[in-house]
């Protein structure tokens, strides 16, 4: 296991119909800013019953931060926030909200170009943690496990950039399943996907006899695989919702990712897409995992196998056919919740794939993996089986 250091400040309330707990864990008198996205918290009565368990506190409102957040909405944003003099802001919403919400909170005291915050990659942006405006969150989509992490993705010029800084965990999550009865079933098949490749990009790598972290995530990914379809069908069934809602959270706070190598590779090709084409995040995750596993298996083999072993039960055949049917059997679980798995079902012409590689080079994504070896050409032939 390799050395690590872990600190998780969030604090976590789950369970149904909690929201008037904020009070207990607000300052009295903070300038609090309700940030939202497209506005269902404001059509399903989400919005109001927060506003009323603020109470007396001043309040103020942004709506309109996109499903991935843009640079330019999220300054508006910062100005309301700086001309208001607020001093506490709560995201209602999904990961987007959060992650830009957590920009927000980085650029209020941000004396230089706020765009200079998205040129740290996974690098703490260089701000003092006194700067750094707190926030809290209260989930309504269970997907990125951005409520309990100090990591945020900002839409900027084409690209999708990572923010990071220690100081923006949020200083409180609300996780109550019953406020993510009303998603689309594609939002939540989305979900599910998204959380599921959250765990194994911090997996699916190579051995370090990480054995808790290991048995950690492969208890998420069985839970996922589990209660996955279920949620998408039975969208007011409560225990499979709330499983749901745990994993994704467990999958992305930095606990399975302690003292083990990562691969972000499918991530990084994955944000690309989704700035290109306007695919959901979830859904070019769910295109690209499966032929980042196939090129890469020689470097993934152990993983790879333990994988199959541990997850799906595979024990039946030679090593190469135990990986296969593993990578196999994830392809038709995407396919299951209801996410496709081929980019070209998604309207991509094998053309574009030029603009993609363009696009990697463009922000440095060159040398991808937990090896730091997968270049443009790899992500060529990644892609290209991904088509």
């Amino acid at each position: 296991m390799q050395n690590f250091n872990y600190r998780n400040p969030t604090h976590i309330v789950f369970g149904q119909d909690r929201i008037e707990e904020l009070a207990t864990l607000i300052p009295a008198n903070a300038r609090v800013l309700i940030t939202y996205g497209g506005g269902s918290v404001v059509r399903f009565g989400t919005l109001d019953k927060v506003k009323a368990a603020l109470g007396d506190r001043t309040v103020f409102e942004f709506g309109g931060i996109e499903a991935n957040p843009k640079f330019d909405t999220l300054m508006q944003a910062v100005s309301v926030a700086r001309d208001n003099q607020v001093d506490f802001l709560l995201a209602v919403g999904g990961g987007s909200v959060m992650d830009g919400t957590k920009f927000i909170s980085l650029a209020i005291q941000y004396d230089q170009d706020e765009a200079n915050l998205l040129k740290y990659g996974f690098t703490p942006v260089p701000v003092e943690s006194d700067k750094v405006i707190p926030l809290g969150v209260i989930a309504t989509l269970p997907a990125t496990g951005s409520e309990m992490n100090a990591f945020a993705v900002v839409s900027y010029q084409g690209g999708k950039f990572p923010v990071n800084h220690p100081a923006i965990y949020p200083t409180f999550a609300f996780l109550d399943p019953k406020l993510t009865f009303s998603l689309p079933s594609i939002q939540v098949a989305n979900g599910v996907v998204d959380a599921f490749v959250h765990v194994l990009e911090q997996y699916a790598t190579y051995p370090v006899d990480a054995r808790v972290q290991d048995r950690m995530a492969e208890g998420i990914m069985r839970t996922l695989i589990e209660i996955g379809p279920i949620t998408v069908a039975e969208p007011t069934n409560y225990e499979a919702r709330a499983n749901l809602m745990w994993s994704a959270t467990s999958a992305l706070n930095g606990m399975i990712g302690v003292g083990v190598p990562f691969d972000w590779t499918t991530h990084m090709i994955g944000h690309e897409l989704t700035a290109l084409f306007n695919i959901d995040h979830a859904q070019t995750l769910a295109a690209v995992l499966p032929s980042v596993w196939r090129v890469l298996t020689p470097q993934k083999h152990a993983k790879l196998l333990q994988y199959a072993e541990r997850v799906w039960d595979i024990t039946e055949g030679s090593d190469d056919e135990r990986v296969e049917q593993a990578i196999a059997k994830t392809e038709a679980f995407f396919q299951q919740v209801g996410l496709k798995t081929c980019l070209r079902d998604h309207g991509i012409e094998k053309s574009q794939l030029d603009d993609v590689i363009k696009a990697l080079e463009a922000h440095g994504m060159t040398a991808l993996s937990e090896t730091g070896k997968v270049d443009l050409a790899i992500s060529r032939q990644i892609l290209e089986m991904a088509w």
